[in-house]
């Protein structure tokens, strides 16, 4: 079941940065993409072999590349602010998904990457559920 934390919104709202903000501009992404890697957090948190909180759901070692110390995007995501009109996308975002306030456009996904890699390992014998600009997502 999904609980809600204080830090939240901002975790989640920072790993969509780290994860997706190049996808804003894309013709076949924008604000959609942005949302989608908030719902697969979303979806991971409401299952039972990942915490119900979405900040610790982010945070997990090796689930959100952007958050591994060795990550590029790790320092971009600590230090952006709503100064940035990007992370204020996110931040949106972050709240429409957090609150029920769009639809899960992933159609229930919990995993994803991009196309610009060779699927993973748990991807190669899965059958994706939807493609929103360069993510493939996934529902295991």
């Amino acid at each position: 079941m999904l609980k809600i934390h204080e830090r939240d919104l901002d975790i989640l709202a920072r790993t969509i940065y780290g994860e997706a903000r190049g996808e804003l501009n894309h013709p076949a992404g924008g604000m959609q993409s942005l949302q989608a890697v908030g719902w697969v957090i979303k979806n991971r948190a409401k299952m039972v072999q990942f915490s119900p909180y979405i900040h610790k759901v982010c945070m997990q070692p090796w689930q959100f590349s952007c958050w591994n110390m060795n990550d590029p995007n790790r320092k971009s995501l600590l230090e952006t602010s709503f100064e940035d009109k990007v992370y204020r996308a996110c931040f949106l975002a972050a709240t429409q998904v957090l609150f029920d306030n769009v639809p899960d456009c992933t159609k229930g996904s919990n995993h994803y990457h991009s196309t610009n890699i060779a699927p993973p390992y748990w991807a190669v014998s899965q059958k994706p559920t939807i493609t929103i600009g360069h993510h493939i997502f996934y529902k295991l």
